[in-house]
């Protein structure tokens, strides 16, 4: 899809409340690490990042730094009505492939697997993420991890441990990527915590 017509797909699912992937809060694996973080100055940017309660929570938490993008307007218009205090030229609406700059940190939050399962778009989605980072920046999150069904259509799109790793070698270093423990119910045994930094 063309960043156009990526726009209008999302914006049909947010108008049609089809957002299941949203739980309505910051999920506790990325609250967990959030709360580890001491500097409150790491420019962090949140892609794909619908409600953006990650972006909410660390905002709250006094990290001012904090980028917002998605492609639709639909969530950020929720997220600036929820956060009046947010500052606007911290709200990106753009397409991830297409937005330069350089973060400390970025947060991977179901934006992964909203992609297509292809190749080339899980390499290109790791070399972007690479591409935006300074050198030693970090990308953190959570990768699902489950089997992937044929259906081209059906999002979330999963995986496993070690497809995921073979999309991300040429452009991190593994600090950790393994099952993680502190899911949220729903989810739990069904998604992998990574810290991967840029090499």
């Amino acid at each position: 899809m063309k960043a156009k017509e990526l726009q209008e797909y999302w914006t049909d699912r947010y108008h049609e409340n089809r957002t299941g992937w949203d739980i309505g809060y910051v999920s506790t694996p990325l609250k967990e690490y959030v709360d580890q973080l001491e500097n409150k100055n790491l420019k962090i940017l949140i892609p794909g990042a619908g409600n953006a309660y990650e972006a909410e929570y660390l905002f709250n938490s006094g990290f001012k730094n904090v980028f917002v993008m998605d492609i639709a307007e639909v969530p950020l218009a929720a997220f600036r009505k929820r956060n009046p205090d947010f500052p606007e030229n911290q709200l990106l609406q753009e397409d991830f492939f297409s937005h330069q700059d350089t973060y400390d940190l970025i947060i991977e939050q179901t934006f992964f697997c909203s992609f297509p399962p292809l190749d080339e778009m899980r390499s290109a989605y790791f070399k972007q993420m690479a591409n935006l980072l300074h050198k030693n920046g970090k990308l953190v999150g959570l990768w699902f991890d489950v089997p992937l069904t044929g259906d081209m259509e059906k999002r979330p799109f999963g995986g496993d441990k070690e497809s995921y790793l073979s999309y991300l070698n040429p452009y991190f270093k593994v600090d950790t990527f393994e099952r993680s423990y502190n899911s949220i119910p729903e989810r739990q045994g069904n998604e992998l915590f990574g810290i991967l930094i840029k090499k």
